[in-house]
């Protein structure tokens, strides 16, 4: 598959999934879930969705609970609003990435804080 219309199946599908995402699963149990990116397999029979879920712990806990509960629903509804010869099967995967860079620019904003004595 070519990478322009691999990168733009990425984008329909994250942009879809997201959508299915909001209308399944209530923001005030599950906290709020964004699609960060999709990883499509070669073949397009699997895709592993990298999510983010902003809210309490026990948000995120019920949140991917309930993803990986709606799996099959929300893939359905994906399938509907994109034709594709096979609907890929979804994985959900937590990205802590943000948490992360957060974290980075944290360190930098302290070490800019308090510069080293020499």
């Amino acid at each position: 598959m070519s990478s322009h219309r691999a990168l733009r199946v990425r984008e329909l599908l994250k942009r879809e999934i997201g959508e299915a995402i909001r209308r399944e699963i209530p923001v005030e149990q599950a906290g709020l879930i964004s699609v960060n990116d999709v990883e499509l397999a070669g073949d397009l029979r699997l895709a592993t969705v990298f999510i983010s879920i902003l809210g309490s712990a026990e948000q995120q806990r019920t949140g991917i609970a309930q993803l990986h509960k709606n799996r099959t629903r929300i893939q359905g509804l994906v399938a509907k609003a994109v034709i594709l010869k096979y609907t890929p099967q979804l994985r959900f995967v937590i990205d802590d990435s943000i948490a992360r860079g957060n974290r980075v620019l944290e360190i930098i904003a302290e070490l800019e804080r308090d510069p080293p004595a020499k």
